[in-house]
């Protein structure tokens, strides 16, 4: 049997030394609202509703 390669672990330091360095760089992180989508939708797109039968 093969082993499958391993996959590099990502920590909780590694995600806050990233988000330090995003924010230091001029990022800026935007709360959403649980139940809401952070997606910007295109003039004219239309939601689709799931048909009931």
């Amino acid at each position: 049997m093969s082993k499958k390669p391993s996959k590099d672990s990502v920590t909780t330091a590694t995600i806050e030394e990233q988000t330090a360095a995003f924010l230091k760089s001029g990022g800026a992180i935007d709360y959403v609202v649980k139940g809401k989508s952070g997606q910007i939708l295109p003039p004219g797109a239309k939601q689709q509703t799931p048909k009931v039968s």
